[in-house]
């Protein structure tokens, strides 16, 4: 299925610390996560390891919202978050 990255994902993408190539990945590979307002979500934890707004962190859980309109995914906003988390089973 299509991928259409919106605008404000991409800004939001672009600030939180994230980028089209994980946003797609999060769709393809992430797990599904609780939603609102009739959208599909969908997260993905990666290995980070790096300083972000001077503090160090291992990891960063990112989080893609996203609709199904005539067989293409349309997203909505993306969150990442950043910390420690167990392994999602």
């Amino acid at each position: 299925m299509d991928i259409q990255i919106d605008s404000h994902t991409l800004l939001r993408a672009n600030e939180r610390g994230t980028n089209e190539t994980e946003i797609k990945d999060v769709i393809n590979s992430g797990f599904i996560i609780n939603s609102k307002y009739g959208r599909l979500g969908k997260a993905k934890i990666y290995e980070f390891r790096q300083n972000r707004l001077n503090k160090y962190y291992e990891q960063k859980r990112v989080e893609v919202f996203y609709i199904i309109e005539k067989n293409k995914i349309i997203t909505v906003t993306v969150y990442v978050f950043y910390g420690k988390w167990e392994v999602e089973i």
